[in-house]
């Protein structure tokens, strides 16, 4: 009997450990492919502006969704990757940039806050879960993926230009506008994988 017990005790807890491997592989998944996901909106032609050399993307719609949809965690995961990809040169950049010139340049401020915002996303899709909505998905793309963002990006963007940073902060501000379509389009998008597939579980 003590054997048998042994036994079953012993089965219990490879089932565990397979359980929380097969779950640790699933996230591994996720956040690869919301990585993937960041590369492929940077097919989608930038739009530049010469004054401020920073490009105006579709991958901030990318981060948006990878917090959204993955929580803090996975979301702020699957940024680092992404970030880890460009630094070693592959182009996964809007318009096939690429390398670490890219991360120390005007632009690198923005894409090292990738990872703060989904973060923040994440944070705030976890604690408002129960009672998501599209107000409250629009509020946690705004407050990470624009405030945050921008408080990162923006004294970057004016160390490295040599602009003061008034000016660096009002030449920003014309990403705004597309960032909040973008910011409606992810919120949108959030509550209908709440209802359909949801990954996020709720923190208090």
């Amino acid at each position: 009997m003590w054997f048998q017990k042994r036994k079953h005790l012993n089965q219990t807890t490879v089932c565990f450990n397979e359980r929380s491997y097969v779950m640790s592989i699933k996230d591994i998944v996720y956040i690869a492919l919301f990585a993937a996901l960041t590369a492929a909106l940077g097919l989608v032609p930038p739009v530049n502006i010469p004054a401020l050399g920073v490009p105006i993307t579709a991958q901030t719609f990318g981060v948006m969704l990878a917090g959204g949809i993955l929580g803090a965690k996975r979301g702020g995961l699957a940024m680092v990757l992404f970030v880890v990809l460009v630094a070693i040169g592959l182009p996964v950049l809007s318009g096939g940039r690429g390398g670490a010139g890219v991360l120390v340049g005007a632009s690198g401020g923005f894409i090292f806050g990738w990872i703060v915002a989904a973060f923040v996303i994440g944070y705030m899709a976890e604690r408002f879960w129960n009672n998501l909505n599209v107000v409250r998905s629009l509020l946690a793309c705004a407050v990470g993926g624009i405030v945050v963002l921008y408080a990162i990006g923006v004294p970057w963007l004016a160390v490295v230009a040599g602009l003061p940073i008034e000016k660096a902060a009002m030449g920003a501000g014309v990403y705004i506008p597309g960032d909040l379509v973008k910011a409606v389009l992810a919120s949108i998008i959030m509550v209908q994988v709440k209802r359909a597939y949801p990954l996020i579980t709720a923190k208090a």
